[in-house]
Formats: structure tokens, C-alpha cells, sequence
């Protein structure tokens, strides 16, 4: 079989769509796959029906054009050449919460509920058509969207600190603080549970959505920039207290 032969089989195999019934509402999909002939296929497939496609051989790339651009889903699969996919998986939550769909050929059970647990919102096992991936990106994003209509944008307010879900800013009093996007995440947590004692664990399995194991410093980085953008330090805390060998909480101050 040519090159060219097998382009084209791949792509009758990952299904046609008449161009008259593209999605009234497109998409803008990142598809992360290294194999550059599934990779071509599986583009032409998702623009045949409508979605904006970005396309990435590489973790490294991925997680550069996720953190420019946000797209409204990300297409993962797990063999990628410079890092594992479930690696990624794990930085790519990191930065963003957009959906995540991974495609592998991995289908054992073991590993499909531990990347559902890593943060992946859907898993599809390879080989499979163009209009089996479009309906998955469809219900993915349907209930991604449902979620985020179930109730309005949170505000929540801890003495003068004030932090917004739907806009994704936060103040002190009148001053607008001037945040990362992993600084915004940590405060929004903290925000949500006023006065409960949040642990190092906690942190890591649900704002950086990575194992809890040997990344104190990452957190301990996080919270020392955050304190000084609140004013304030370990040794002269404010709103973050310490709660040695157990956590972190947010309070308002005395």
C-alpha cells in the first residue's frame, strides 16, 4: 500500500460528512497526535464537520498553544513521542479545565479509570470513525456547557478580598491583584471554603490535578507570591494562615 493510498483509507475509514449539515455551532478542537498521517486524517474529518482544528505532534506543543490560546476541547492521545499522554494529561490540568478527550489504544480498565481520575472527561480507544469522535466532542462540550449554566458565576468575598469565578479577577479592597493563572485557581479554591483547613493533598489532586506526592514546593511557590500580592507573609499573615503539619486556610483578618 502507498503512502498516499493509505492516507486516503484512513480517511474514508474516519468517515465522510456531507459539507450541508456542518455543525451550526464549530468547535475549535486542539488535536494532540504524533502520527502525522492519523493526525491529517483525523483533521480533515473534524473541519469536514464544521470544528475549528488546531493539530500538534507533541506534548511540549500542546501545553504551549493551551496556555495562548484556550480552545473549547482538547483531543489527547497517549503515545506521544516526549512525554506519556497520561503525564500530559496531568499538566495540561494544570493550566486549563476545558474538556479533555483522550484516544489511545489503551483499553484496559485499569487504565481508563485512572486517567478519568487524572482528569480526562471522556476516553476513546482507537480505532474509531470521524463520526463517532464528532458525536463524543458534541455530548462533551453539551455537558460541559449544561454544567456551566447550572448556576451563575460564583463571587466570593472574604473580608476585603473579593474573588470572581466568571471573570477570573480578584481585589483587595479597591486594588485589582494581578494574578497567574495557577495564583487566580489557589485563591479561588481557598475562596470557596472560608476558615476550613485545606491540605497540601487537597491542593494537588484539585487545582493542580497531579499526584500528591513530592511537589510541597510548587505549593509552597504558589502561596508565597500570593502573599505578597495580599500584602502580606508567613511570618505576617493576613488572610492565608498556616496550620502547621495539617494545611492552609483562608480567613478574613482579625
Amino acid at each position: 500500500m502507498t503512502h498516499r493510498n493509505r492516507q486516503v483509507s484512513l480517511h474514508d475509514r474516519l468517515g465522510a460528512f456531507p459539507r450541508e449539515q456542518y455543525l451550526l455551532c464549530m468547535a475549535t478542537v486542539l488535536l494532540v497526535e504524533d502520527d502525522h498521517v492519523v493526525r491529517g486524517a483525523m483533521l480533515r474529518s473534524l473541519a469536514d464537520r464544521g470544528h475549528a482544528v488546531h493539530a500538534v505532534g507533541t506534548a511540549l506543543e500542546a501545553l504551549r498553544r493551551v496556555a495562548a490560546e484556550t480552545p473549547d476541547l482538547v483531543v489527547l492521545d497517549l503515545g506521544l513521542p516526549d512525554l506519556d499522554g497520561s503525564d500530559a494529561l496531568r499538566m495540561l490540568r494544570g493550566i486549563t479545565d476545558v474538556p479533555i478527550i483522550i484516544a489511545t489504544a489503551r483499553d484496559d480498565e485499569q487504565s481508563v479509570v485512572r486517567l478519568l481520575r487524572a482528569g480526562a472527561d471522556d476516553y476513546m480507544v482507537k480505532p474509531f470513525t470521524g463520526a463517532h469522535l464528532d458525536a463524543r466532542i458534541a455530548t462533551v462540550l453539551r455537558r460541559a456547557g449544561r454544567a456551566s449554566r447550572s448556576a451563575p458565576p460564583a463571587v466570593h468575598e472574604v473580608g476585603e478580598l473579593r474573588v470572581d469565578l466568571g471573570e477570573r479577577s480578584a481585589s483587595l479592597g479597591e486594588q485589582a491583584l494581578a494574578l497567574t493563572r495557577k495564583e487566580f485557581d489557589l485563591l479561588a479554591y481557598l475562596a470557596a471554603r472560608p476558615g476550613r483547613v485545606v491540605s497540601r493533598r487537597e491542593l494537588l489532586e484539585e487545582v493542580w490535578r497531579q499526584p500528591s506526592v513530592g511537589e510541597d514546593q510548587t505549593i509552597d511557590v504558589h502561596l508565597y507570591w500570593l502573599r505578597r500580592k495580599l500584602g502580606e507573609s508567613a511570618a505576617k499573615p493576613r488572610y492565608l494562615r498556616t496550620v502547621r503539619g495539617v494545611g492552609f486556610r483562608l480567613v478574613a483578618p482579625d
